[in-house]
């Protein structure tokens, strides 16, 4: 017997099995799609909804009976129904996979709908959210999201491949966006992309003369008195911290104060403040803090202490996101043309374009620039940098 060609056969098998459940769970996103875009199922999807309340627990034992009825049940044969087709026709014993993995979700719709199961899956367990919305798969809170923050968005039911394609793994409609720096270029740009896609902003800005729209909400301040911001940072959503200072090639002592002052500590003392508002269950969901650190993390910037103060920023949040009560992107952006970089090459209402779009991706690096390079080194030092971090650092530690 040839051992090496039957567990060549063996893997394949596997490996078609493997697909054949991915499959599965496109065709579950996709029927997901059409309960919110196709009339003829929107009202037995609609019942699904009515079901929760908003800490996932049953509205009432007969309208989640009638829900896992009309809408989970439907969802589970179409699943297996498809599997099976596709199964058939590859004639293929590893493809089968995907329907017994369908049957699992379509057993347990059965028998809830008829009262036999009163135990609901994992990402409609009801309590408080306790976890960050995952990345790749999803977990309660990304799910709670697609209930209760926007049912137009969250749409996947395990992987998050199709929200990612759709652009849907974040909402942006209605959310509350604070942005500082918001005179300067970029922050102009992100704000009018941002009400592009139906957020309300909050122009954070130090400077008294800036000029805003008809519509956006200003507020002052000034370095130092961040904590005068707490009481609005309350109610924001998502706080942007992009303001900075660029002294080019000053090395001076009031220089080296200057670039720290502001690119570095003012910048960490918003994000602790906005952190310390994740205080209720669906902040977890909701809230999220962008910080603009700029490729300087990872690529000379021709301005040494913009560089030192941007990159110890970039490390202290690299430390920070390891325990962090809530989603935190950063931003990596390379040379665009503005008051701090008139040599810049990118214009930055592209730049702003392609923050949102990525951030409405999930992703979490958010990388924009016109150097490869940032591409492949920064993920690979995020990643050490996070490793080093864990491995050599603990969330609470004991002063003696």
């Amino acid at each position: 017997m040839d051992f090496q060609l039957v567990y060549s056969q063996i893997f394949i098998q596997l490996l078609l099995g493997l697909v054949s459940v991915i499959f599965a769970e496109l065709v579950r996103d996709v029927y997901h799609l059409a309960g919110h875009y196709w009339k003829p199922l929107q009202s037995y999807h609609t019942l699904h909804h009515k079901a929760y309340r908003r800490d996932l627990s049953m509205t009432s034992l007969e309208m989640y009976k009638k829900a896992q009825w009309y809408n989970d049940v439907p969802e589970a044969l179409v699943m297996v129904g498809s599997t099976a087709l596709v199964a058939g026709l590859a004639q293929n014993y590893g493809m089968w996979l995907g329907c017994l993995y369908s049957l699992m979700f379509l057993i347990p719709a059965i028998a809830r709908s008829q009262g036999l199961l009163l135990q609901t899956d994992l990402t409609h367990k009801p309590g408080d959210l306790v976890e960050i919305p995952s990345r790749w798969t999803v977990n309660r809170t990304y799910h709670w999201r697609h209930h209760f923050d926007q049912g137009n968005a969250y749409f996947c039911g395990y992987f998050t491949v199709v929200d990612k394609v759709l652009g849907t793994s974040l909402s942006l409609k209605g959310k509350v966006v604070a942005i500082t720096g918001a005179s300067g270029t970029l922050g102009q740009a992100l704000m009018e992309e941002l009400s592009l896609q139906g957020a309300k902003i909050v122009a954070l800005t130090t400077s008294k003369d800036a000029q805003f729209k008809p519509g956006i909400e200003v507020l002052q301040w000034q370095l130092g008195a961040e904590a005068d911001l707490m009481t609005r940072l309350k109610s924001v959503d998502i706080l942007i911290v992009n303001h900075g200072v660029n002294v080019y090639g000053d090395r001076s002592p009031e220089a080296i104060q200057k670039s720290y002052e502001i690119n570095t500590f003012s910048a960490l003392k918003l994000a602790e403040l906005f952190l310390s508002t994740v205080t209720e269950s669906d902040h977890k969901a909701i809230k999220e803090l962008w910080i603009n650190t700029s490729e300087a993390e990872v690529n000379p910037a021709l301005s040494p202490l913009y560089e030192l103060s941007k990159r110890t920023l970039g490390d202290l949040i690299t430390l920070r996101r390891l325990d962090a009560p809530c989603i935190i992107r950063k931003l990596i952006l390379g040379p665009f043309k503005s008051q701090l970089n008139p040599y810049g090459v990118m214009s930055a209402r592209w730049v702003s374009w392609a923050i949102v779009a990525l951030a409405k991706r999930d992703f979490r690096n958010i990388i924009v620039t016109i150097n490869p390079i940032s591409y492949i080194a920064f993920p690979i030092k995020e990643f050490f940098q996070s490793l080093y971090f864990r491995l050599f650092t603990s969330a609470h530690t004991q002063v003696k």
